[in-house]
């Protein structure tokens, strides 16, 4: 097997193990897929790795579900850094204006990655690509009346998804990356840029103020 080979193997298992360590909340080795200088961007949080896991371990406790689910997976690999892109759902359950509902978002996380001194492949920077979304109520039979101007804030990627966050008091960024547009076209450019050897991963999206 070739070393490229051994890598892309290993950038899936990185990539497997930041979505399995994080729903169960095994919040200790969920710090072990992260470099030292990892930044996570999401729709409810931007920020460095260390706390987003303070983040997530306190929504965990307090009952907040959100659930990740990952399909299809590529890695692009120069020498000690990686672009990977990894098929993924998000699914999100809570309750809607006293209606228990389910949101899911399909995209990609495109994580720039690089290797550590002990050879180990580390995330420096995730950014999740926000495909399309959906709600559904739990109960087929319940209803649901949806404000058409909070909809309309959100990109159509995550357009229900933000709904559900913000009703839920999460500040939700808006712009990030969809299927098509600017954003994702910057995302592209800035992962190419690394693999070239830039000294940072693009520059990671965060909320003004």
């Amino acid at each position: 097997m070739s070393t490229s080979q051994d890598d892309r193997l290993a950038l899936r298992e990185l990539v497997d193990n930041w979505a399995v360590w994080r729903d169960a909340g095994d919040w200790d080795r969920f710090a072990t897929v992260w470099d030292a200088d990892g930044w996570m961007t999401a729709t409810w949080f931007q920020g460095p790795a260390t706390e987003f896991i303070e983040r997530s371990k306190a929504g965990f406790e307090s009952g907040v579900s959100i659930l990740h689910f990952l399909g299809g997976h590529s890695a692009d690999v120069v020498e000690d850094r990686a672009i990977a892109q990894t098929k993924m759902t998000i699914n999100q359950r809570a309750t809607v204006d006293g209606v228990e509902v389910d949101v899911v978002c399909t995209g990609r996380f495109y994580d720039f990655c690089r290797r550590d001194t002990d050879g180990a492949w580390k995330i420096v920077r995730r950014q999740p690509i926000y495909e399309k979304d959906r709600l559904d109520p739990v109960d087929p039979a319940a209803s649901l009346a949806l404000d058409p101007e909070l909809l309309a804030r959100f990109p159509v990627g995550y357009r229900h998804l933000g709904y559900v966050q913000t009703k839920a008091g999460f500040a939700v960024m808006t712009g990030l990356p969809g299927l098509t547009g600017e954003a994702v076209e910057r995302l592209y450019d800035e992962g190419a840029k690394w693999l070239a050897g830039s000294s940072t991963p693009g520059v990671p999206l965060r909320a003004e103020g």
